[in-house]
């Protein structure tokens, strides 16, 4: 994978030796096969994997630094002082030198950074506004140890790596770890927009960027839309140039946007890459086909078995470095290694657009709920709710309305996530009690809560775009399809979260991006006359993976989750008595529901086997 590893120490005679630094960046190699290049001295060392076009080193007497991905130079007063440097990375050297962390703001895209101060042993770690390309540390004390994956920082000596079991827990709850935190405790994920500045052993973070929201800026809908296709055909501009690239084609908004777009930009027919299911109410290739025809895409499709996922899973579970459930990583997979057998280096990934653009069901869904929750408390409590819950609760309107009101007051962020699978099935039912004695339940909605709280935003809609861009983007989406690429040996960019584009959509009304219960207002009414009509009405889909129907009909898949569950059961986390009903009982069912714990407990035992062995 692309990306940097690498560590620095303050004291002499506490690092390790430069045979580490190898060992270190081969694990970013493993998969992609992209080429290493070290660096060392005394105390310090430095790795970065990539292709050649995407990272940058600069070195001098007194600093190192490496960029990984695809930053730029922010058009800036200094702009022409720090050009003159002759590189991004010699430009961040001197302006580091100058001015410390504030380094940062002069560059933008998609990007990893390392700077490390030799005679100063000092460390300054970043990673881009939206989190693209991830980045880990580990204080040991003496050392300060990176590393774009987990499985890196784990062989530095001084690492002593131990399983989080509050990790575990959050891996169930959102199935994945979300950041700060990882699955190892004293290991760190940066998170967007983060910096993490190591001087005398001793760490301080700090942001260089937030998402700050104007919620009152009005301007006329022509020029907004005018500047908005100039900002997404500079953005794909940007992201495809100097690459083979094509782009993923799920028959959304997005994807057929990017793909109308690249082929703008470039004046070629451009190249996408779609995935289908044998499975009914799964398959959205039709979708995808009218975009590319309506585009002239010179179209590529191959169709997921259940035969591929049994093939995929250990592959997925190996180049995730922390456990991952989200089961759309397979598709994902298999569409990148199309593209790459296509001869394409490069994907364009649609991802960030209904984070940033406002998307989701769940937002109108909240919508309806705000109606009945903004009522003012006396209204609700004094004469609505009396009322409303003196009638007996049966079936029909009144249980419906019953049950909306009990949704509707439940405070925000608990509201958004009242659908969660494991507080549906209960933690105590779905872990064994010594090891729900060393977590604590309630983390998973405090952390949501504390995020809510901190977002620079009064509006609903915003408030909750601002908490899907950490939980289901950066901590999700980002790594689904970045090492899901990884793993097919392709790159990967998103045009969506251009730096411009984001600050334009913090800019837009909240009422653009939802008006009452529609999704995505202004982006689809700016796209008219661009994307066919059958694109812009369409339901949001996407790659999902039928695990539960497959389970069902396809032994080969169903053994498989038989024998990593039994295996599972031997680990003290999950209850035995849960997995037993959860196979025997709830799939056969409801395999569209229980599937989903089937999977995200497979993944998990599958990350055990691959990253930890018998441990």
């Amino acid at each position: 994978m692309s990306g940097l590893c690498g560590w620095n120490s303050y004291q002499a005679g506490q690092s390790a030796g430069h045979e580490f630094i190898e060992r270190m960046a081969a694990t970013l190699a493993r998969f992609d096969g992209y080429s290493i290049k070290s660096h060392s001295g005394e105390g310090w060392a430095l790795a970065c994997t990539s292709r050649s076009s995407s990272f940058e080193v600069y070195e001098d007497n007194d600093q190192i630094v490496a960029i990984s991905g695809n930053p730029r130079l922010r058009t800036t007063p200094d702009h022409s002082l720090l050009t003159a440097a002759g590189s991004t990375a010699a430009a961040l050297a001197r302006a580091f030198a100058q001015c410390g962390a504030k380094c940062l703001e002069l560059i933008e895209g998609e990007y990893s950074v390392a700077i490390i101060a030799k005679r100063a042993g000092q460390t300054l770690l970043a990673v881009d506004r939206m989190g693209t390309t991830p980045l880990y540390y580990a204080n040991t004390g003496t050392n300060l140890v990176f590393g774009a994956s987990a499985d890196a920082i784990n062989l530095h000596p001084l690492v002593n790596a131990r399983i989080d079991a509050q990790g575990l827990y959050d891996y169930i709850y959102f199935h994945m770890v979300p950041s700060p935190g990882t699955i190892y405790s004293g290991l760190n994920r940066l998170l967007p927009g983060q910096y993490v500045l190591f001087s005398e052993g001793k760490i301080s973070l700090g942001a260089y960027w937030a998402m700050n929201f104007d919620e009152h800026h009005k301007r006329p809908f022509a020029e907004l839309r005018e500047e908005f296709l100039s900002l997404l055909q500079s953005a794909v501009r940007n992201a495809s140039a100097g690459a083979r690239a094509g782009a993923f084609l799920s028959g959304g908004t997005d994807s057929s946007t990017l793909a109308g777009m690249l082929g703008k930009v470039t004046g070629q027919p451009p190249r996408t890459y779609s995935i289908g299911f044998e499975a009914e109410g799964y398959d959205e290739m039709g979708y995808a086909r009218i975009a590319a025809r309506h585009f002239g895409t010179e179209h590529h499709e191959y169709y997921v078995t259940p035969d591929d996922v049994v093939a995929a899973i250990p592959q997925i579970a190996a180049a995730h470095d922390q456990p991952f459930g989200n089961a759309s990583a397979v598709p994902t997979y298999y569409c990148a290694r199309l593209a790459k057998e296509d001869g394409i280096d490069t994907l364009l990934g649609g991802d960030g657009g209904d984070e940033l653009f406002g998307g989701n069901e769940r937002y109108a869904k909240q919508h309806l709920y705000s109606l009945y929750s903004d009522l003012p408390s006396f209204l609700r409590k004094g004469l609505i709710e009396p009322i409303a819950f003196a009638l007996p609760e049966v079936g029909g309107i009144i249980g419906k309305t019953q049950r909306y009101m009990r949704n509707a007051t439940q405070p925000m962020p608990a509201r958004y996530d009242n659908y969660n699978l494991l507080e549906r099935l209960g933690p105590t039912n779905v872990f064994t009690a010594e090891f729900l004695a060393t977590v604590d339940v309630q983390r998973p909605q405090t952390l949501m809560a504390e995020a809510y709280r901190q977002t620079h935003a009064a509006t609903l809609i915003n408030r909750m775009l601002a908490l899907d861009l950490k939980y289901t983007l950066a901590d999700n989406d980002l790594p689904k399809v970045t090492r899901s690429c990884e793993l097919a040996g392709v790159d990967v960019r998103f045009p969506m979260l251009d730096d411009a584009l984001v600050t334009f959509s913090a800019s837009l009304a909240p009422g653009l991006k939802l008006k009452g219960t529609r999704l995505r207002y202004f982006f689809k009414e700016a796209l008219r006359g661009f994307l066919p009509d059958e694109i812009i009405t369409k339901t949001k889909h996407g790659f999902g993976l039928p695990v539960g129907l497959w389970l069902q009909s396809h032994p080969p898949l169903l053994q498989l989750a038989l024998d990593n569950l039994a295996d599972l059961k031997r680990r003290n986390i999950i209850r035995p008595e849960f997995i037993d009903e959860l196979t025997s009982l709830h799939v056969k069912s409801h395999a569209g529901y229980y599937g989903t714990m089937v999977w995200i407990l497979i993944m998990l035992e599958q990350w055990f086997r691959q990253h930890r062995g018998s441990a």
